[in-house]
């Protein structure tokens, strides 16, 4: 394999030198042919150990799955055997309380997700599962992290739940899957709901200085013991996890309170875990958010840092509003470029790629409808589905469904929630993402063909690049738009070719401006002022960057698919 990667690393580098580099004029042309596709070589991609944070995430909410906080929606078993005053356990603390709780969950952990749920998931296209704990489900590997908390006196109920969290990481590392871990119930509730951990208590996370300062322990235990883990195996896996959220669905009393946290916490992870990347919560504000990051610089690119992304929670069943509007309109709205949803996602997509360097995703949705907004015509959920998916594919790094199944046997078919559900009823696509009918192809031959088209198409793109901006007079570097092109082409077929090679699913790279930004570092195209940066001039390296990546995409599925 490594064998592989050098020469996939020295592909990279011969298709880049086989071109030379010419002088720009004031207006961006260059003065002769060969000039028009210049520049000097970068460094490189980002580390390989960094390659799966950037992939395009397509996955899925493993709901109650081992383990992780109750959803009310999800678990019955465990809820109705579990009695809080006759009433059904709604939350985690209210199963604790019960009687064999520690029996019934460890039972629910080790059957819910089983060895057929991974070869299903596979098997549709699922790279990448989304794994919500909460902080009590650590206590396994650090007992101090339920000190002074509401779950303190349930350790031997919870303490085999970290087995299992290492357990289902190994299982996606063996199917070539990724994991995003997500804080779903912090000390004293984050939010009002029950899946916060416990049920009938006021969520006192964000209004006690105690519970800000735990819940920043419980993320540094978390990210620690993760880490140290991952480390451990041969070889180590750290890759597999993408990601951490910090705390999922925050309801602050301010912006200012969560922003101020988000910041200490941000450090606390990052001291645990320099590469990790971090997932923010955007409390549906997402513009807001972006902002944030970008003004706080929290982002990043040291050669050491992981991304940050920007989570944005997608339902329309809930609200009044929702309840009110029809499918088709629910609809129309997702497609309709000059609305709101689309301008929201493509301004938030530039702030946090282009602008801050990190990225954006959908963590939860569904086709969840109120039964109002469904008017029985063939189709109409699909219909959906469909919209959703165009909008997360074009604007967002990656998506997770929410969820994988729920309870076989105690809940009718659930095409709105139940991802299993929606596939086998055609309302979700049996196939996600590219697949592959071949293995990569490495011979000189094919070499020799994707240089050829590489060369035609960055030719085609450029020179439509420079007809485009010379409506426009003023000063432009067209050269800095071709290196960027070749380098999305390359860096995609490395994508292509290395990644998962032996499967059947195709990974593809998802943050692609975060990704841009990190393979102009230390060359003269890169992001920034100063000497030897690009600049202002930056943005033409990064748009070619990009139609690099779709060039190369359209061409490998012509070819492999």
């Amino acid at each position: 394999m490594k064998k592989f990667f050098k020469s996939i690393k020295s592909e990279i580098t011969e298709s880049l030198e086989r071109t030379g580099e010419g002088a720009t004029g004031s207006n961006g042309h260059v003065g002769n042919e060969t000039g028009r596709f210049s520049s000097s070589v970068a460094p490189g991609p980002p580390p390989r150990n960094q390659w799966l944070q950037f992939r395009k995430h397509r996955g899925v909410n493993l709901g109650v799955s081992s383990p992780c906080s109750i959803d009310i929606f999800v678990l019955i078993e465990v809820r109705s055997s579990q009695k809080v005053h006759a009433h059904p356990a709604a939350s985690d603390l209210d199963v604790a309380k019960g009687t064999n709780a520690k029996q019934l969950l460890e039972k629910h952990w080790d059957t819910w997700i089983t060895q057929r749920e991974w070869n299903w998931m596979a098997s549709v296209g699922v790279n990448s599962v989304r794994l919500p704990i909460g902080y009590y489900h650590v206590c396994g590997a650090d007992r101090s992290i339920l000190n002074d908390t509401d779950f303190f006196p349930y350790y031997s109920v919870y303490e085999g739940a970290w087995r299992r969290i290492t357990q289902a990481i190994l299982t996606a590392s063996r199917m070539n899957m990724t994991v995003l871990i997500d804080l779903h119930a912090a000390p004293g509730k984050q939010n009002a709901d029950p899946h916060s951990g416990t049920s009938n208590s006021p969520h006192n996370f964000f209004n006690d200085p105690h519970n800000l300062r735990r819940g920043l322990y419980a993320l540094s235990s978390l990210t620690r013991n993760l880490y140290s883990f991952l480390s451990a195996q041969s070889p180590p896996i750290t890759g597999t996890v993408i990601g951490i959220e910090l705390v999922n669905e925050p309801a602050p009393p301010t912006d200012k309170v969560l922003m101020d946290w988000y910041l200490k916490a941000i450090d606390e992870v990052r001291d645990a875990w320099p590469g990790v990347t971090i997932y923010l919560g955007e409390w549906w504000k997402p513009s807001l958010y972006a902002d944030f990051v970008l003004r706080e610089g929290v982002a990043g690119e040291g050669d050491e840092r992981g991304l940050v992304v920007l989570d944005h929670h997608l339902y329309r069943c809930f609200t009044a509003q929702d309840i009110r509007t029809s499918v088709q309109d629910h609809t129309r709205a997702l497609i309709d470029t000059n609305g709101g949803t689309q301008k929201t996602f493509s301004s938030v997509a530039e702030k946090m790629g282009r602008e801050a360097g990190g990225g954006f995703v959908v963590a939860e949705w569904s086709c969840g409808l109120n039964s109002s907004s469904l008017r029985n015509i063939p189709g109409e959920r699909r219909a959906f589905v469909d919209a959703q998916l165009s909008l997360y594919e074009q604007y967002c790094g990656g998506w997770w469904f929410w969820t994988l199944k729920k309870e076989e046997g105690v809940y009718p078919r659930d095409v709105g929630w139940s991802l299993k559900d929606a596939v086998e009823a055609g309302v979700f696509p049996n196939s996600i993402g590219m697949k592959r009918k071949r293995k990569p192809d490495t011979s000189v031959k094919e070499r020799t063909r994707r240089q050829q088209v590489l060369e035609k198409k960055r030719s085609e793109a450029l020179g439509a690049h420079e007809t485009y901006w010379s409506r426009f007079p003023g000063q432009y570097q067209h050269h800095r738009f071709s290196t960027g092109f070749a380098h999305g082409w390359t860096d995609s077929y490395s994508f292509f070719d290395s990644l998962n090679a032996d499967s059947a699913s195709v990974s593809e790279i998802g943050f692609k401006e975060a990704w841009a930004r990190r393979r102009a570092r230390g060359t003269e195209n890169e992001y920034g002022e100063g000497s030897g940066k690009a600049g202002r001039w930056w943005w033409e390296y990064e748009h070619g960057f990009v139609q690099g990546c779709e060039a190369a995409r359209i061409d490998f599925a012509s070819v492999y698919s």
